[in-house]
């Protein structure tokens, strides 16, 4: 009975690598944030991330090498659901305001119907958003010549663009098929922080140096 019980306390379990565990750690984030994004898509993170973390460019502090406690703080996760939910709730605006820009530089005017159509959405949820965005002060619309943006949804579809291309461009480089890249793109977009948005540039720059 002693012999048994010896080895059993004497084995203790492999410490994960302190990037493994900081990678596992995102991507749960990911998936709580990003509810309705597939888990192929969780996964290319995943090896994004990986690969973010085992860069030059991304040399880290040392950290402490003590194991991970059962719970984080809940301060932090109470920031972090916070943020995803400030995310979800802006999404549909810069959705809408980059394609009424794109409209607007394509075909000179941004329709209702045409939005809607481009989103896969109905009429009256066009509208709908439409009115959101002239009550936060993104758009204006005028009678029978559609939608227009404001400086500041201008300001806001430059960001949002901007932003999606990156993404499309890291999700290229580490091996994603460009129209793959180009939808997953969409969800992801909304979802990184600026930091990560920093960190993807470099990861980009060290790649073409």
């Amino acid at each position: 009975m002693a012999g048994p019980a010896r080895g059993r306390m004497a084995r203790n379990p492999r410490r994960r690598p302190a990037s493994t565990s900081r990678t596992a750690s995102v991507v749960r984030s990911l998936r709580l944030a990003c509810g309705s994004v597939s888990i192929t898509l969780i996964c290319s993170l995943g090896y994004i991330l990986s690969k973010l973390l085992s860069a030059d460019v991304m040399k880290a502090e040392p950290r402490d090498a003590s194991p991970e406690p059962g719970m984080e703080p809940a301060a932090d996760q109470a920031r972090r659901f916070g943020r995803a939910r400030t995310a979800r709730a802006t999404e549909l605006l810069e959705d809408y305001a980059e394609l009424i820009a794109d409209l607007l530089a394509a075909e000179g005017e941004a329709r209702a119907t045409d939005i809607a159509r481009r989103l896969g959405v109905s009429h009256v949820t066009a509208v709908k958003a439409i009115a959101r965005l002239k009550r936060e002060g993104l758009a204006t619309a005028r009678p029978y010549r559609g939608v227009f943006l404001t400086a500041e949804g201008e300001a806001l579809a430059a960001r949002v663009r901007a932003r999606h291309r990156l993404v499309v461009d890291l999700l290229v480089a580490v091996g994603v098929a460009r129209e793959d890249a180009e939808s997953d793109a969409e969800g992801i977009e909304h979802y990184v922080s600026d930091g990560t948005l920093e960190a993807f540039a470099r990861f980009l720059a060290a790649g073409r140096a």
